[in-house]
């Protein structure tokens, strides 16, 4: 049945005189019958023998077969001596340059298998010996296990879901697939797609197996006891150049999920914490504003999660317990926030874990930084979080204590001036710098969270309030850098005038709001070339000669001075 023709690859063999071929079609065949009765089989074509002890999971390559006219094909068991012992036979009529995959299922036996679906040819017309295109993989995909269901095919790395729908034994998909080539994740699922009979890697791109068409069979028995312990149910790929099928490897499901857990209580009682799992010691001595590495976690069953003081010996002197059940395959972040004082901080809002699902521990793209932030500051109102030196205005809407933001933020790597106002978005409450493309975080997904108290006076004279950086590998926590809201605060050394040397126009970095700038510039004889009652953030500098001047200012009635070169070409 397989090698439909090599043909008469010798006509004078089999008939004594030359033939030629004037029609042909191009044939691969499958042998995907798992019944032991048809491990190996015999395939003649017209009474003679054309392939001999043709193997279970074996295919052909494509070859010519005839044409145009009808052909006489025998399955025989491998013991054979005629096309006479055949015990299943088929007289096909081809179409003359048309391209078929024929794959042989079913079952031989009278007994020993449940169900005892007939061993037959399912055949394809449309097939193809190469992809639709040098940088895609095509793929055809054949239901050939007997006792598996109808099933869906999703594939769930990309995730591009459902691939194939509700395929049943023995049919193909309609058509190919024409997949860009690259490694995916398969799982095999009940016609509803709601539970998965199993999981496969379909490594196309590390196969390099682009600009190929191939074959995918479902193949063997998801019930061997019940099929005389035969072949266990796989996904095969037959290559167009034939031989032994590709067994996909199974993808064994996750028993655990990642867990990130980040220490945001600012309460000095929960200032270092010891962690328990299930009654073990986790964490030792679990500080304030630091976070483990993303770690495996048990998952599928409930786990109990002990907070405890940091002088404690056992889950027994716990202060908080929880319960949770992990999602296998899952990534969550974890933060602890709240207070375990009863007296001393106002307001007191309870300590807890507030747990975000979807985690990630890399960007979704390397020149993105992906950002969810935690509202963790227990006398903080809900708040906007405002991008205003873009600007690209409100990034996190209406967060309140101790929610997180509802998906990652996935950022351009830039750097960034962050305004944490009040929800009506018109009081700025603090601004902070987040420079994400100077501390080279490209790639890097994090958690920034609004960490301890914006009056620590209330709150046992507590750390103050600001932005904190959790980056996934742990560690102590990144303080996001405060811009002063006025002058009142602000160191002027920090100012910046750029470029210097300047040509045409001199930009002045104020990173707060400002209610007069005025003054002069200064030449190196002390004369005044250029006065200014209301300097904005840029100065025309065009006017001037090369030489080295001084830019004398006053901003909000405090002194600067910088000095700065003209230089024209």
């Amino acid at each position: 049945m397989k090698k439909f023709t090599q043909l008469f690859i010798i006509g004078a063999a089999f008939f004594g005189a030359q033939v030629t071929l004037a029609q042909t079609a191009r044939v691969q065949v499958i042998h995907n019958s798992a019944d032991a009765a048809a491990a190996s089989v015999d395939v003649y074509l017209n009474g003679n023998l054309l392939l001999d002890n043709f193997a279970f999971r074996t295919a052909t390559p494509f070859i010519d077969a005839p044409a145009g006219v009808p052909i006489q094909i025998d399955i025989a068991p491998g013991t054979s001596t005629s096309a006479a012992e055949s015990i299943y036979s088929i007289a096909p009529t081809l179409t003359p340059g048309e391209t078929y995959a024929v794959v042989a299922d079913g079952i031989v036996s009278a007994s020993g298998y449940t169900p005892t679906q007939p061993f037959g040819l399912a055949v394809f017309a449309s097939g193809r010996e190469t992809a639709s295109s040098a940088t895609t993989t095509d793929v055809l995909v054949h239901h050939g296990s007997t006792d598996a269901p109808t099933v869906d095919v999703a594939e769930v790395s990309i995730p591009a879901g459902t691939v194939i729908d509700d395929i049943s034994f023995p049919d193909f998909s309609s058509s190919y697939l024409e997949l860009p080539t690259a490694d995916y994740t398969l799982a095999v699922q009940d016609a509803t797609g709601s539970v998965t009979v199993a999981t496969y890697a379909a490594p196309l791109a590390t196969l390099n197996l682009q600009g190929v068409a191939l074959t995918v069979v479902a193949s063997g028995f998801l019930d061997p006891s019940q099929n005389s312990d035969g072949p266990a149910f796989g996904l095969y790929v037959a290559l167009p150049s034939g031989g032994a099928l590709i067994p996909l490897p199974l993808v064994t499901p996750p028993t655990t999920a990642r867990v990130q857990v980040i220490h945001n209580s600012a309460d000095a009682a929960a200032a270092l914490v010891d962690v328990y799992l299930n009654g073990a010691l986790l964490l030792n001595d679990f500080a304030f504003r630091t976070a483990t590495p993303f770690i495996d976690a048990p998952a599928g069953t409930p786990i109990q999660i002990d907070i405890a003081p940091s002088t404690s010996t056992s889950a027994a002197e716990s202060i908080y317990n929880i319960a949770p059940t992990l999602t296998a395959g899952e990534t969550y972040v974890v933060v602890a926030n709240g207070i375990v004082s009863a007296t001393g901080y106002a307001p007191a809002q309870p300590f807890g874990l507030s747990v975000f699902a979807q985690g990630r521990e890399t960007a979704s793209s390397a020149a993105n930084t992906d950002v969810l932030v935690n509202h963790g500051s227990t006398d903080a109102p809900t708040v906007d979080v405002v991008e205003s030196s873009i600007p690209a205005g409100t990034v996190v809407d209406d967060i309140s204590f101790p929610n997180f933001n509802s998906a990652y933020l996935e950022l351009p790597t830039a750097d960034y001036v962050l305004d944490v106002k009040d929800a009506t978005g018109t009081v700025t409450v603090a601004r902070y710098s987040a420079p994400l493309a100077t501390l080279n975080l490209q790639g890097t997904a994090l958690t920034v969270v609004a960490s301890g108290f914006l009056n620590p006076a209330n709150n046992s004279g507590g750390a103050a309030f600001g932005l904190w950086v959790a980056l996934p590998s742990g560690g102590d926590m990144i303080a996001l850098p405060a811009i002063p809201l006025s002058s009142e605060s602000f160191d002027f050394a920090t100012v910046a005038i750029s470029p210097n040397p300047a040509s045409e126009i001199l930009n002045i970095s104020i990173p707060f709001s400002f209610d007069s700038v005025s003054g002069q510039i200064i030449d190196v004889s002390g004369r005044a070339v250029k006065s200014m009652t209301k300097v904005e953030n840029s100065i025309d500098v065009s006017t001037l000669s090369n030489g080295l001047y001084v830019l004398d200012l006053l901003i909000d009635n405090k002194p600067f001075k910088q000095k700065f070169i003209v230089s024209k070409n």
